[in-house]
């Protein structure tokens, strides 16, 4: 039954757990890397933005590949039954992911070699052929390929005595075709080293005929020079093709956490095995005869449907993001400077904090008291103990140092490092081995929890006794994330949340089956009440609306998946109150069901910033309610992490998140999306008249005014 069919109107009549209404988490999440792909062609971004996203949508969709795809095809291969809320079997799933997002890459193949690609050599920017340089050019290419590529080249042959080689995760690869004198035709495997050298090679201007301006750039890219030079590898030999090829495995890693003498070796032995992982996909240039197709899908033992084809001429464009180094101003966004309250110019992060509770909003908000909080800490003589979780943290992270300052000051300082961070596993195990070193105490994580809270106390010694000031996110303790991802953080030394915060800590370093807590709604693995405290929450505005008429629920998120939750948001429409969602990815609830979710409005926000705040508001009849934090709907988020929401309870900031950063995202109409009842999603258009609204860039021009207390 589809949900245009469920035209019954009765509480009692339509099941909730019917599964025409869910979206399938799969399908939801291409359809946000769809939105991702259509900031290419927005011409309000300017270009070498549009190749940005261009750029990750094609990270996105490795990174889909290597996951979401990689535990389906498991999945598959192992027989299982079980079914999400949808009720699509991994068969299904695996046909509908094939139909959806094989036109979704060949329309970012063609967005690249008909839009971007010809719109880059309009601004002087070149990706060339080596074949269409003049004598000059070749000779300063052969001469970069003679001393700079040719003696990191291995080709490896395979035939009677030569078994297939290793090809590596998302490796760019050559095929080459050789005209043997004995053997015949044979076939070699060259892989280019992209990683220890550029994608894109810059040509110098002096060598160009004639001289270029300093505003062009001239480009080839490293697997053209290397295909163009192959010949020098195989001496004697005839070389007859060379054919582009990527191999993307499961990076899904199954960690052994109970089996492991310690949770650091369980992560370091499965980040190897990534590199390793069973083939999900084999990419290949539509050049590539079927022959060739055919002896790398059969020796990678793909099925032809795991056999994608690339007609732009660049696989992995990914690497794409390497243009963004091109010192052309015009062709990016505008640079902001980020706010920074006035207090914290004059007193100490203690000294303000301790005055009142203060809130920033990244990256319109600097990021620098985050850094200062604990830097500050460090070097103040009454602090008398620093604790710490960190996810992801970044490279050479000022955090990190500074909690190494604090040790070195001789302040005891315990820092948590999550290191089954997906992707930053082993960044996140050499910071964690350099803060052991600095004497920190460090803890691995949690054996079978992910720890994605984000939280930090401060305990200093003052004139009425101990006082513990606290930091809480919704984004990770990362520099350089910070100013490109939309995070709230909040500083208080409230009491109970203090308390609140030292209870977690001393349950995730000790023994402890704590569940309750003063202010916090903690997600704890099975002692945590996150999900039972957030539906009731969602009950209680059904009972206003039943009694008073005016229920209204609003958050703000990156994923709605888990169904409990879904269910409860449904009985709320159901009920008459009026919900809210900005779910910027991944959305498995249906809005617009007749009966079931038509009070419910849900729109995605993709800009200039990535959306990343945890808002949970209810109206509660007037004693409005906010939640910020770590966690989003999702069953790993309620079930299988340590994640915090926490309370915002000053009023000013309370209403400044309510009527401004909420009321400001939910009447977006230059970058926001609604989703339809069939998993589409539109454009959101300003009435006739009316300026498009871009809350990103009102955020911008209006950065700040939540200081003004």
């Amino acid at each position: 039954m589809t949900p245009e069919q469920n035209q019954e109107t009765s509480e009692d009549i339509i099941s909730l757990t019917d599964k025409s209404l869910y979206i399938n988490r799969e399908i939801s999440l291409i359809q946000f890397n769809r939105r991702v792909l259509e900031e290419t062609a927005n011409l309000t971004h300017p270009l070498l933005e549009r190749i940005k996203f261009l750029s990750i949508f094609a990270n996105n969709i490795d990174e889909f590949m290597m996951i979401r795809v990689s535990g389906i095809l498991r999945q598959i291969r192992g027989g299982v039954l079980e079914r999400p809320a949808d009720g699509m079997t991994p068969t299904e799933q695996m046909k509908e992911i094939l139909e959806t997002i094989i036109p979704l890459q060949a329309e970012s193949c063609r967005c690249w070699s008909q839009d971007l690609k010809p719109a880059l050599a309009s601004e002087g920017i070149y990706i060339h052929k080596f074949r269409d340089f003049g004598p000059d050019q070749q000779e300063y290419l052969k001469n970069y390929f003679d001393t700079q590529i040719f003696p990191i080249l291995t080709p490896m042959t395979f035939d009677g005595s030569h078994p297939f080689p290793f090809i590596s995760n998302l490796s760019i690869n050559l095929a080459v075709v050789i005209n043997h004198p004995t053997r015949g035709q044979v076939f070699s495997r060259v892989k280019v080293p992209k990683g220890t050298l550029p994608r894109f090679i810059r040509i110098p201007n002096n060598r160009m005929i004639p001289p270029a301006n300093n505003s062009e750039y001239h480009y080839v890219v490293l697997e053209d020079l290397v295909a163009s030079n192959i010949q020098m590898l195989f001496p004697g030999m005839e070389v007859k093709d060379t054919y582009v090829f990527r191999v993307t495995r499961d990076a899904d890693m199954e960690i052994e956490e109970d089996e492991a003498s310690d949770l650091l070796t369980a992560i370091e032995s499965s980040v190897e095995l990534r590199r390793i992982g069973t083939p999900s996909r084999l990419e290949v240039h539509a050049a590539m005869p079927e022959w060739i197709r055919g002896i790398l899908s059969t020796k990678l033992r793909l099925m032809p449907t795991q056999v994608y084809v690339s007609h732009s001429g660049l696989i992995g464009m990914s690497d794409l993001m390497e243009l963004m180094d091109i010192d052309r101003p015009d062709l990016k966004d505008v640079p902001f400077k980020a706010a920074l309250p006035a207090c914290l110019g004059k007193e100490t992060m203690a000294a303000a904090v301790s005055r009142d509770d203060l809130l920033l909003y990244h990256p319109y908000d600097s990021f620098s008291p985050v850094v200062e909080f604990v830097r500050q800490a460090a070097h103040d003589p009454n602090v008398l103990a620093i604790k710490q979780t960190l996810y992801r943290t970044g490279k050479n992270s000022p955090i990190v140092h500074a909690l190494m300052e604090a040790r070195e000051e001789g302040k005891p300082v315990t820092v948590l490092v999550e290191l089954k961070a997906r992707f930053d596993e082993e960044n996140n195990i050499e910071w964690a081995r350099s803060l052991e070193r600095a004497g920190v105490h460090v803890i691995y994580g949690i054996v079978g929890l992910k720890v994605h809270a984000k939280m930090c106390m401060v305990v200093r010694r003052e004139h009425d006794g101990l006082k513990t000031y606290t930091h809480m996110g919704t984004g990770n303790y990362n520099a350089s994330t910070a100013r490109i991802y939309t995070d709230l953080s909040m500083f208080t030394c409230d009491p109970d949340i203090g308390a609140d915060i030292a209870d977690l800590f001393n349950a995730l370093t000790g023994y402890s089956q704590k569940t309750g807590y003063r202010k916090l709604l903690v997600s704890h693995g099975t002692v945590g009440t996150m999900r039972k405290e957030l539906i009731a929450r969602i009950d209680r505005e059904i009972e206003q609306q039943k009694r008073f008429g005016d229920g209204y629920i609003a958050f703000k998120l990156n994923a709605l998946v888990d169904e409990e939750c879904i269910m409860a948001l449904y009985r709320a429409s159901q009920a008459g109150v009026k919900v809210d969602l900005i779910v910027r990815g991944v959305c498995c609830l249906r809005p617009e069901v007749p009966g079931v979710s038509d009070n419910i409005r849900v729109i995605s926000i993709v800009g200039r910033f990535l959306e990343h705040t945890r808002i949970y508001y209810f109206k509660n009849g007037g004693d409005e309610e906010v939640l910020l934090g770590s966690a989003d709907l999702m069953p790993r988020n309620l079930s299988r992490r340590v994640e915090i929401l926490f309370p915002v309870e000053n009023t000013y900031l309370k209403d400044m998140i309510i009527r401004t950063i909420l009321e400001m995202h939910l009447r977006d109409t230059a970058q926001a999306q609604v989703l339809h009842i069939d998993g589409s999603y539109e454009k959101v258009l300003p009435k006739e008249g009316e300026k498009p609204l871009n809350s990103q860039l009102w955020m911008m021009e209006h950065r700040g005014i939540w200081h003004d207390y």
